[in-house]
């Protein structure tokens, strides 16, 4: 069984593909789409709070035929945020929790969660911390209700659950961690919620399954133009699962998205053996 998910920075940008960026967004979604993931988990989709227009549903449609969609969009600020999950099988319930976050952060369109009958699969979109770190305080609140969510979910069915959670947990998760040591996403505030995350039973799959590697990462800074080149990325894209998952995970890695910065996919498989 196959999961994918990715922060898209723009499902309209992908779908119109007008400029060279928007191409090669498209282009990956296109190889997303010939990967035939069972889940799919999009965030920062950047929808208006009205959803998809004729054309944006259309190209999904023809894009991922047959496959159950649902949107959360945000409700705040128009265009902003947001999350979608594709899913091949029809889950038995659709969750889009309030957990309590500060600010407006509960009307961003944060959360998706699917139920199945063995499992809960959720996406998430981690609140940026902010460039100057206007928004840590909010983000730490954040963090402790959202690992109070997902503790909840565990306690009655496992939970695969992944997204952008802007946060590089150890110096192997960045290429120059010493001078982004107070950087929004590598702050030690960010850095040890996540770890309680991980402790509340928790695990981060890639690392799983690849103790040692360095020099894997899944965002590179549009700002910089050689940051890609360079591979001067950060990790802060995840699948975590139960820990009682554990011995179910296969294989994980991140899509080639070619010259393309910003976020890539990464893509989870389990063995033969899990079902939904």
């Amino acid at each position: 069984m196959k999961f994918i998910s990715w922060n898209i920075d723009s499902v309209n940008a992908a779908v119109e593909h007008k400029s060279a960026r928007g191409e090669m967004t498209w282009q990956v979604l296109q190889d997303i789409a010939a990967e035939q993931p069972d889940v799919l988990a999009i965030q920062e989709t950047k929808l208006k709070a009205t959803g998809l227009t004729k054309k944006q549903a259309t190209a999904l449609d023809e894009l991922f035929p047959g496959y159950h969609r649902y949107l959360r969009m945000s409700t705040g600020r128009s265009g902003y945020s947001g999350t979608m999950m594709l899913s091949k099988v029809e889950p038995i319930a659709v969750e889009m929790p309030v957990i309590c976050a500060p600010d407006e952060m509960d009307i961003e369109g944060r959360i998706i969660t699917l139920e199945f009958e063995n499992t809960y699969v959720s996406t998430v979109y981690t609140p940026n911390s902010g460039s100057n770190l206007d928004r840590l305080t909010d983000r730490q609140a954040w963090d402790d209700a959202y690992r109070a969510y997902i503790a909840d979910l565990d306690a009655k069915k496992p939970v695969i659950f992944s997204g952008d959670f802007n946060v590089a947990h150890q110096e192997i998760d960045l290429k120059n961690p010493k001078t982004n040591h107070k950087s929004a996403g590598f702050t030690d505030e960010e850095r040890e919620k996540f770890g309680l995350l991980l402790d509340a039973g928790f695990t981060d799959t890639f690392r799983y399954l690849n103790p040692d590697q360095t020099g894997v990462y899944t965002w590179w800074a549009q700002i910089s133009k050689t940051s890609k080149i360079n591979n001067s990325g950060w990790r802060i894209d995840y699948y975590l699962a139960s820990n009682r998952l554990n011995d179910q995970l296969a294989t994980f890695s991140v899509v080639d998205t070619g010259a393309r910065q910003d976020h890539a996919p990464i893509k989870l498989e389990m063995t033969d053996d899990f079902t939904l």
